[in-house]
């Protein structure tokens, strides 16, 4: 071959050895193998979720007494769970702890990866995982498989590509039981000399030893999940996450308060009391931001007024000025003393007045409610509502007409109004618009606005609340003006300056 040939031929080559390299890399399971030494994190470091937790150790127990539990009591193993619930609530984080636990391989994998562009690639993957989870198991005496946003592969079937992935699994969640390879060439082997030799010279062929896998599967929208992927030998068993309640979130205060330094002003009583409806993965990154506030102000331990200023760049975004137009500033001063005052009014805690622009929001009012409740009765929603009305109230009252600013305090109490009446039966009829068949990307407010009867009752409901909150800013007229006044000069306002100022003009 002259020099020109072997010129050509090198490219050729090289294209023909990439293109087999992509072939035999392109359906290579995407996993990571996770080791007990590699996660520092165990089951005695998952706080607050003490009902889940023994969910989780009962299956423990169950995959490291898979022999005597399945040859000695009968029983049938549990293949795979489903850990299910918002994000942030610890399913992540439980799995690496269960996997720690049980002293074995955990191959940790986000099932989007397992996605491919090439026809059939996307089960090549899936059967190259459950392969290198059995062949684990097998030298390490069990494996974990940790499937995290299960949802992206096992979401219902639709189309061909979604049915053939979702059979591919409920396949793959029956092979743990397949001989080794190991296995297949010896009794390969074993099976021709037995035909070879006489009967009762024949040899046995190996057993067959069913793999010890567990596959934990992670999803926030379980609904999804293909009811195929359910049964019983296939992810039969659902542990719930669900936000913490207060006695969970006072455990895992304790925890992250232990490693972060604070001083005695920040209690996990406190932190409890002000984290109602967070995850533990918001509880932490709170008492972070606090650090963070700590150390801008040049110190190292996090106070009680670091925690308050956290929540509300956690929840509200960083202060910005905005540079009003005198009478704008006035205007926008009216419009959120109308909403402090009507929270106040209405026994809400109010946590934060302000005319800065916070995440967008050109001035903004932080409301809640005082004691932590999981139901919420019609009247509170009508004070809600009311509360949301009353910054449309306070411009009319003083400057004669609202401005574009209630754009969002009208969504707000809408969707209170269309809540009240289409789901919670605050109408003449007990019927329930949400209940109703429709369109996906119909929503309830739509389906409000579609019936006749239940939309003129939201609209006297958002009629009412108007009214309520007109009287509200009209009688306590002193203090709505004293809010503003204090607003113009101060910016913002802390939910004690604002219940001192209202209290102070109630009793004058």
């Amino acid at each position: 071959m002259d020099v020109a040939q072997l010129q050509l031929a090198i490219p050729v080559v090289l294209t023909a050895l990439l293109a087999i390299a992509a072939f035999v890399t392109i359906g290579r399971s995407p996993h990571t193998v996770l080791r007990a030494e590699d996660l520092p994190v165990r089951l005695s470091d998952v706080v607050g979720a003490s009902t889940t937790q023994r969910d989780v150790v009962d299956t423990l127990t169950l995959f490291q007494n898979h022999v005597t539990f399945r040859q000695q009591m009968g029983g049938t193993a549990r293949r795979g769970i489903l850990l299910e619930g918002p994000t942030g609530t610890g399913k992540t984080y439980m799995a690496r702890a269960l996997a720690a636990e049980a002293d074995v391989p955990c191959l940790s994998v986000s099932a989007s990866a397992f996605q491919s562009m090439f026809v059939g690639q996307t089960n090549r993957k899936l059967r190259n995982y459950f392969k290198a989870l059995r062949r684990a198991a097998r030298s390490k005496g069990g494996a974990i498989g940790f499937i995290d946003d299960f949802d992206a592969i096992g979401a219902a079937r639709s189309g061909d590509g979604g049915a053939g992935v979702v059979y591919e699994l409920l396949l793959q969640m029956q092979s743990f039981g397949q001989p080794s390879t190991r296995n297949r060439i010896v009794g390969g082997f074993t099976h021709q000399l037995n035909r070879l030799l006489p009967r009762k010279m024949s040899l046995r062929r190996p057993a067959i030893q069913e793999a010890n896998v567990l596959v934990i599967a992670a999803t926030n929208r379980a609904a999804e999940i293909d009811p195929a992927l359910m049964r019983p030998g296939r992810f039969d068993r659902t542990i719930h996450f669900d936000l913490p309640p207060r006695t969970d979130r006072l455990e895992i205060a304790e925890y992250y308060l232990a490693r972060k330094n604070h001083e005695l002003s920040v209690s996990a009583s406190l932190v409890a009391d002000l984290t109602a409806g967070y995850t533990p993965v918001r509880i932490e990154r709170l008492l972070d931001e606090a650090l963070i506030v700590a150390l801008r102000d040049g110190r190292v331990a996090m106070r009680y007024h670091d925690v308050i200023a956290a929540q509300l760049i956690t929840e509200v975004g960083l202060a910005q000025e905005v540079g009003y137009h005198p009478d704008e500033r006035r205007r926008v001063a009216i419009h959120e003393a109308g909403h402090a005052l009507t929270a106040a009014l209405a026994g809400r805690d109010v946590k934060l007045a302000s005319i800065l622009r916070r995440s967008g929001s050109i001035g903004l009012v932080a409301h809640d409610e005082v004691d932590e409740h999981y139901l919420q009765t019609p009247s509170e929603a009508r004070d809600i509502m009311m509360v949301a009305l009353a910054g449309r109230a306070a411009e009319i009252q003083e400057f004669g007409e609202a401005s574009s600013g209630v754009a969002n305090d009208l969504h707000t109490a809408t969707t209170i109004a269309a809540e009240l009446v289409g789901m919670l039966g605050a109408s003449d009829s007990l019927l329930s618009l949400d209940a109703a068949q429709s369109s996906p990307g119909d929503n309830l407010v739509a389906k409000v606005f579609g019936d006749t009867t239940a939309r003129a009752k939201a609209d006297e409901l958002m009629n009412a609340a108007a009214d309520r909150a007109a009287c509200a800013v009209l009688e306590h007229r002193r203090a709505l003006l004293a809010l503003a006044d204090a607003l113009v000069d101060q910016d913002e306002l802390s939910g004690d300056e604002v219940h001192v100022i209202v209290a102070g003009a109630l009793t004058t």
